[in-house]
């Protein structure tokens, strides 16, 4: 065996598990049609009002619910048989996103529905977010943990690189409602891998019986768990301060560059294709620890300020790999810390967590970030917040890999 063939072998030994198989290979499928739908939604708000507000309020409002109900999700998803809930939050994201092409395409659509249906998604969200973060245990068992989180951050990002890039030429080529319907039935892919799972080989972890104060009791254990509580504080700082890209972004394409949709779809897509490299990386060598979780986010911190400062899209679209790919670094090895380190049937309420420090600190950060977008410019609204979040953070991080003694 080749020294490439090893390392092939070793960066996607989780795939021997064929359950994960099944639900990564429609990931992919999914993921593309969901980031095609965050492009022209940021587009279809941009169309109706031509407000950075407008398009920060509906980000919000997509992600206000992870904030408000996280927690709680996570209590439920422990108690919960995992795969029935998945089965149940995807049917209801392609709803969802059935209704939203609809109206767009009979030219029904206002900007009220657009909110009511991003809150209605954000719900959807909430709920599916720690049953699938927690539901990959379940496929591969704790021996192949860390090398699945990292294959799927990568192909998060991988549907991130294709899905804005197929989005931008749809949205100019067949219209916004045919993204929405695209994703709609995108999602019957995750449905039928969900279906076709072997029950049998899925390292199942017996949902948590129903007892009162659960929710106190995550929260409690969290605290009192150092090596939990340090990287969800970090990521909690840099998730309002720095991860609003799908705020940011539209606002420098359009009004810095001129660039329409699709000069957003290339930025994004650039990010991305970075982030897949790292996170295919990240997949073959990842070791967890605080002090890994701190390089990354300084240099995340770093890089995005880099690219504040590129005076063309062209230039800016150089340097968005390297910040994608500090992102997924950042990511994957928040999420691996956590899910290694929390108790089984603490998990989902942990990784709950990790999903409000993450995406339900953009009502908090997004609304900051488009107001600053619309009155001081996209530029200076993300250095403004990279350089608080990426370079103070990780003082933070160093803290915690001190105190803790963790190793490199």
């Amino acid at each position: 065996m080749t020294r490439v063939e090893r390392a092939t072998r070793h960066t996607f030994r989780a795939l021997s598990a064929r359950n994960y198989r099944l639900y990564i290979a429609r990931q992919v499928v999914s993921v593309s049609g969901t980031w095609m739908q965050t492009v022209a939604q940021a587009w279809l708000v941009l169309r109706l009002t031509g407000s950075g507000v407008a398009l920060g309020v509906t980000t919000a409002l997509q992600f206000l619910p992870m904030l408000v109900l996280g927690p709680w999700a996570g209590v439920i998803a422990d108690r919960s048989d995992k795969r029935r809930l998945l089965l149940a939050t995807q049917s209801a994201a392609g709803s969802l996103a059935l209704v939203l092409g609809v109206l767009t395409a009979t030219g029904a659509v206002q900007l009220w529905m657009v909110f009511l249906l991003a809150l209605g998604l954000g719900l959807v969200n909430a709920f599916d977010m720690p049953a699938r973060q927690s539901f990959v245990y379940e496929m591969v068992g704790p021996e192949h943990l860390t090398n699945a989180v990292g294959l799927n951050s990568t192909v998060m990002n991988a549907g991130r690189l294709v899905g804005p890039a197929v989005g931008g030429v749809v949205i100019a080529t067949l219209g916004l409602a045919t993204c929405f319907l695209l994703n709609a039935l995108s999602y019957a892919a995750v449905l039928a891998a969900l279906a076709a799972m072997r029950a049998g080989e899925l390292h199942r972890t017996e949902p948590v019986a129903r007892q009162h104060g659960q929710l106190l009791e995550g929260l409690r254990y969290v605290w009192v768990t150092p090596a939990l509580r340090t990287p969800l504080l970090m990521l909690a700082v840099i998730g309002t301060l720095t991860y609003e890209f799908q705020v940011s972004l539209p606002i420098l394409a359009t009004f810095t560059f001129g660039a329409g949709a699709e000069g957003y779809g290339a930025l994004l897509s650039a990010m991305s294709a970075g982030a897949v490299i790292g996170g295919l990386v990240l997949a073959g060598r990842m070791t967890p620890s605080h002090r890994g979780v701190g390089r990354a986010a300084a240099a995340f911190g770093l890089l995005v300020l880099l690219a504040s400062g590129m005076p063309t899209l062209t230039t800016t679209a150089v340097v968005m790999p390297l910040v994608g790919a500090a992102s997924i670094a950042v990511i994957t090895l928040t999420n691996a810390t956590l899910q290694l380190t929390a108790d089984p049937q603490m998990r989902a309420r942990v990784i709950a967590l990790y999903g409000v420090a993450f995406l339900g600190s953009t009502p908090i950060g997004g609304p900051i970030v488009g107001w600053l977008g619309e009155t001081l410019g996209a530029r200076r609204a993300r250095d403004r917040w990279a350089r608080r979040a990426g370079l103070g953070v990780d003082r933070l991080a160093f803290a915690g890999a001190r105190r803790h003694h963790d190793p490199g």
